[in-house]
């Protein structure tokens, strides 16, 4: 049985019906046709679906819709608006971190999250944020080197 309610994504109110137990990730993708938040590995593994619920990333794909209430959804269509999130997206062009770039609106979401909290991190802090993104070709060291740098731009 879908239920009518109201999220608020990105700093926008949005009606959607939807059952409770329907995944985050699918409401976003399918019925809101935002398609920036990937689907991995529908098991929350991967991290390809890391959205933010109230400033912490988490895996959209495991995720219950009946289960955010009234907290704010941030996807990667919305995060180049924030301080983080502009500085973030800003080392990974200049960088050239993505590869075939599956994984990166996930990993994006988690480095956003890390300097949002953790503005000058160190190789641990990066390791322990960055745990459970996946990137299957290999751009790991381009994406640490991506955080230091925005770390670094921050004013």
């Amino acid at each position: 049985m879908s239920l009518s309610r109201e999220l608020k994504i990105n700093g926008h109110a949005h009606a959607v019906e939807a059952p409770d137990d329907m995944p985050l990730l699918w409401v976003l993708r399918d019925l809101l046709g935002m398609t920036g938040t990937k689907f991995g590995c529908g098991i929350a593994l991967c991290g390809a679906c890391t959205v933010h619920l109230d400033g912490k990333p988490v895996r959209s794909c495991q995720l219950r819709v009946g289960a955010i209430g009234d907290r704010e959804i941030t996807t990667i269509e919305a995060i180049g608006a924030t301080p983080a999130g502009a500085r973030v997206q800003k080392a990974w062009l200049d960088l050239e971190v993505v590869q075939c770039g599956y994984c990166q609106c996930g990993q994006i979401m988690s480095a956003t999250a890390l300097l949002t909290s953790t503005p000058r991190p160190d190789d641990a802090d990066i390791n322990a944020a960055m745990a459970g993104n996946i990137c299957r070709c290999g751009t790991y060291v381009r994406i640490r080197e991506a955080i230091k740098k925005a770390a670094e731009s921050a004013t």
